[in-house]
This record gives structure tokens, sequence and C-alpha cells, in this order.
């Protein structure tokens, strides 16, 4: 199967990468940095070719041939590039978590008879999933939590933190109002608010803030209550949470004393992601809880997932790239397998209802080294 990567950066890498190791696949990638392309050629014999994911019909020739694709492009540009791939009449397994609404496409997948995976990472992505497995299987479901980060195994002050996808996109999450469900209506949250602490026994106190990660969840699930929250080391928020209130992280241009117009946000990340910047040799960990409540036969039942992965020594792969990006190619597997072929926008939970689309990829997971641990308890 024919398959383009678009965006080769750490996630996209590692789908490439992953899906090469499998003979089914003929994989090549796109990206607008000829060294990633370089990088993915001499050290896997994946060809590239550069490419500007601004220009829909540059997106249009570089898919034509092939028969799936899987989009990795920066937030900013995804629902353009989801857009020329399905006017291409191409499947496609979409994780650029873009800000516009994914159901606007539906009639264009649908009219091309094209399948689209959407939001297909880890949160969103494998949470979604498994929300929607566990939802299939209630009478009710009552409330959902998703606690999710990526962090730095070594703790680094001042920010505690190291960009393990997109920079700019953390910042998206740190300034774009959080959805969340509250008494059965979608609610708007402040980014950074609601702070709580939780405690994780392989990791210790973790901060868990709003961040607007319910994405389609908010309108597939009819839970009453349902809340997504980002975790960090303590502290953490409060530092972007004075950045933002300062107007550090604004876009709107601020004219200086001698009258050169500086946009805040431009400055504010060429100091700061440097500082986010990964070093050589560090190890980075995924964390997520996810607690589903509700109503079966009767009672009172909870079920909650945990997942603690750690950066792979052995491929020198980010836990981060590892846990989006195989959740990505597990669903691009599930494409090329035919186990789901329905026309149309599908986020996760969709999936997820589908009990042997779950395990096929849960499965595939494993075989990774990604673990999901389940457990159930009755409440009384």
């Amino acid at each position: 199967m024919r398959t383009i990567v678009l965006g080769a950066g750490r996630v996209g890498s590692a789908m490439a990468i992953d899906l090469a190791k499998d003979s089914q696949f003929e994989v090549r990638v796109a990206d607008r940095d000829t060294q990633r392309i370089q990088r993915l050629e001499s050290s896997h014999g994946i060809p590239g070719e550069r490419l500007d994911f601004s220009v829909s019909s540059t997106v249009a020739r570089a898919v034509r041939d092939a028969d799936l694709v899987i989009s990795a492009v920066p937030g900013f540009l995804g629902f353009r590039t989801l857009r020329a791939i399905l006017e291409a009449k191409k499947n496609v397994v979409d994780i650029a978590f873009f800000p516009e609404d994914p159901f606007a496409l539906d009639d264009l997948a649908k009219q091309n008879g094209m399948t689209a995976i959407i939001d297909c990472g880890v949160a969103p992505g494998m949470s979604n999933l498994l929300i929607g497995y566990e939802s299939a299987a209630l009478d009710r479901t009552e409330s959902v939590a998703i606690y999710v980060g990526g962090l730095p195994e070594t703790r680094v002050p001042p920010f505690e933190y190291r960009a393990v996808f997109s920079p700019i996109d953390v910042i998206e999450e740190y300034t774009r109002p959080a959805r969340i469900v509250a008494n059965g209506q979608i609610e708007i949250r402040e980014a950074l608010s609601e702070l709580e602490i939780l405690h994780f026994e392989e990791i210790g106190d973790l901060e868990a803030f709003n961040t607007d990660g319910l994405r389609t969840l908010a309108e597939t699930i009819g839970a009453p209550e349902m809340i997504e929250k980002t975790l960090r080391y303590p502290g953490h928020a409060e530092k972007m949470k004075l950045l933002r209130d300062m107007g550090l992280l604004s876009q709107d241009p601020v004219e200086l004393t001698d009258g050169t117009r500086v946009v805040p946000i431009e400055l504010t990340t060429q100091l700061l992601f440097p500082l986010w910047q990964r070093q050589m040799g560090e190890r980075d960990l995924t964390i997520m809880r996810i607690d589903v409540r509700g109503q079966k036969d009767g009672r009172a039942i909870r079920t909650r997932y945990d997942l603690l992965d750690r950066y792979d020594e052995a491929s020198q792969t980010t836990s981060m790239a590892r846990t989006t990006g195989y959740a990505a190619t597990m669903a691009a597997r599930l494409l090329a397998a035919g186990l789901y072929d329905r026309p149309g926008i599908h986020p996760p939970e969709v999936v997820g209802r589908e009990s042997a689309c779950v395990e096929f990829m849960l499965r595939g997971l494993e075989e990774r080294g990604i673990v999901y641990q389940r457990s159930e308890t009755y409440e009384s």
C-alpha cells in the first residue's frame, strides 16, 4: 500500500519508520524541512520530497499516487490539508488536531467515498477510542475525565517542560478556551484554569488544568459531565498563565516607544522555545489516566485506564512520538486491513464502538511496548 506521511517531525518520522518496517506499506514522506527528509532517507531509506503545506494544490499533487495518507502537519494547516486530501479522493488518518470543526468536511468525505479517521494520536486519539468503547458498553455514561501529559523525566527549571511536539501547538493549548461538559451543557473555561493536584505512584504529584482536549467527545458522547486536563509538574501552569495574562502570548501587535511594532508571541516564542528544546540524551515520558463512570445492569461502574510510557532507548524515539505516532499507524493498518471502511469523518470514539477495532489497536500498541492498563470497580 503506497502511503505518504505529511510532516516529518518527531511524530511524523516515528510513524514513517514504523510503517516502513511493515512489508505491506511502501512509505514516503513530505515536509518543508529538507534536513528532516534527508535524515529519514539516509538512516532508514525512506524517500521524501519538500512540500509547502500551505498550498493546497501542492498537497494534492503529493498525494495523487498514494493509497493512504497520514497527515501530521501543524494544527494551523490541518483543516485545509485534510480538505485537499479528501478532494484528491484519498483515505486518511489525521493527527493535525486543528481548531476547525472536522465535521464540516463530512459531506466531502462521503461524496468521494473516503474514510478519514481524525484526531488519532494519544489524547485526543486513544483516549477517545477507549471512551467510545466503554461508553458503548454502558446503559448510561455519567462522567468522563481525561488527564494526560508529556513530560521530561528530569525536571529542569524554570518551566520543567520540554516540547515533545510542535511548540506552537503547545502555546495554542495554553491560550485557546477550553470546552468542558457540565450538567449536560457545553461550557467554556479559561485554559490553564481549575488547577488540581493528582498523585501518580511512579511519578509523584502532578498538576492538572483545563485545556481544549475534549474536541469531538463533547458532541459524540452523551455524558453530562466531561473534562480534559493537561498534566505538568507543579508550578508550570502559574508561569504560563503569567506570560499569557501579561499579553506575551498575544498575536496583536504592540507599538514600542521608538515606533517599532512587535507581535508579542513572536518575541516570546523566540525566547521560550530554546528553553523547551529537548537536549541530546534527555528522556521523556507520557502519562495518562482516563476515568469513565456510568450505569450498567442497574449498578454504578467506574472504569479506569492508566498509561505510563517512557522514552525508547533502543530506537531513540520519544515517548510522545511513540504514543501519538503508533496510534496513528495502527489506525492506518486498521484501514489497510479493511476492518473499518465507512466513508465520512470519523473521530476515534466512533471507531471505538467496534470492539474488534479496539482489540486490534490495543494489540498492535502492546506489541510496540505501549500498554493501557484497564481496571473496573462497581460502586455502591
